[in-house]
């Protein structure tokens, strides 16, 4: 029997076919493609400066520091980025927000969808720029010109954020007080009990006025220091009372525990604040960064997506913990 042949195609009635539209699509040059482009594909690294460039860069400054008077700025753009709407909607309150890492974590939380209140001491002109690069965000920002020493006016900073933004969900305490002195001898009673009021009374007063207002999801963060784990001999007075937060967050999240609220807190390495200039010794601004592993400091906009992890529910499970972003443990001999 002879074999069928196959049928011949029909190319008439192919070519007879109607053809799908082809959507137009934006170029690569486009600004819509870049942007789809760069939410699509990992960040390059970026650039930083090294302890071994910062001779060219350093300078002092009368405290308080302002940011906007310094000659290298500290990175905090967070072009890298990716925002993800981790905090839609809540409500932080963030103390030294002025500028250094406190900006850089406005921001993170206003780019995540957060409404912030600012809380500074001293440097309004700075503050206003955060206020600014918040709400560039589309997000409320309100700014509390306050003294965290004062028990009342951190009662007051927590009803003044109720009352106009809403209410309460995220408290960051960041404000601190540093000087340095070349002979703990010579440490002023000033200084010290400036110090200690600012940095460790004021992270409690502030968690007192804020801890009735916080519901289960809610959370604490507190910025501590890795001086406050090994020590530094030009900063005896600040590293104790970062010693001391470090305890008090591991003591809040145990005894917050239950509520369903959660305390965490970041440790950062040198980072390239206004403080560097304002209160470290010419010597040590000259070489910032040269005890850690990278061999540089750090910048705010890398402080920031720590504090991100703990007040979003990334951080769900996370509390009691000391979270360290130092470039590499520091030496305490050094």
């Amino acid at each position: 029997m002879a074999a069928k042949k196959a049928a011949p195609k029909n190319s008439a009635a192919k070519d007879a076919a109607p053809k799908k539209p082809v959507a137009n699509k934006p170029t690569a040059t486009t600004p819509a493609a870049k942007k789809a482009a760069a939410a699509t594909t990992a960040p390059k690294p970026v650039k930083r400066p090294t302890a071994k460039d910062m001779k060219q860069h350093a300078e002092k400054l009368p405290y308080p520091a302002k940011q906007a008077d310094m000659k290298l700025q500290p990175g905090m753009n967070l072009s890298t980025y990716r925002a993800a709407s981790k905090l839609q909607d809540k409500i932080a309150l963030i103390t030294g927000a002025d500028s250094g890492v406190g900006r850089a974590v406005a921001v993170a939380f206003a780019m995540e969808g957060a409404h912030v209140a600012v809380l500074y001491n001293e440097n309004t002109v700075d503050a206003e720029e955060t206020k600014r690069l918040v709400e560039a965000q589309g997000r409320r920002c309100i700014l509390l010109q306050s003294d965290v020493r004062d028990p009342e006016q951190c009662k007051q900073a927590i009803r003044r954020t109720r009352a106009e933004l809403g209410g309460l969900n995220i408290l960051v305490n960041n404000a601190a007080f540093q000087m340095s002195a070349e002979k703990f001898e010579d440490i002023p009673e000033e200084q010290i009990r400036r110090t200690f009021d600012t940095n460790i009374l004021g992270y409690i007063w502030m968690a007192q006025a804020a801890i009735p207002h916080l519901q289960q999801g809610d959370c604490i963060i507190n910025t501590g220091s890795i001086v406050g784990l090994t020590g530094i001999p030009i900063l005896v007075d600040y590293a104790s009372t970062k010693s001391a937060i470090h305890a008090l967050t591991k003591s809040l999240a145990t005894y917050l525990g239950e509520r369903g609220i959660r305390v965490n807190c970041v440790v950062p390495g040198p980072v390239w604040t206004p403080n560097i200039p304002g209160t470290m010794p010419a010597e040590e601004i000259e070489k910032f960064g040269y005890e850690v592993a990278l061999a540089r400091p750090g910048q705010p906009e890398e402080l920031a997506p720590a504090y991100v992890l703990l007040a979003s529910q990334d951080g769900s499970f996370m509390t009691g913990s000391l979270v360290h972003v130092t470039g590499g443990k520091m030496s305490s001999d050094q």
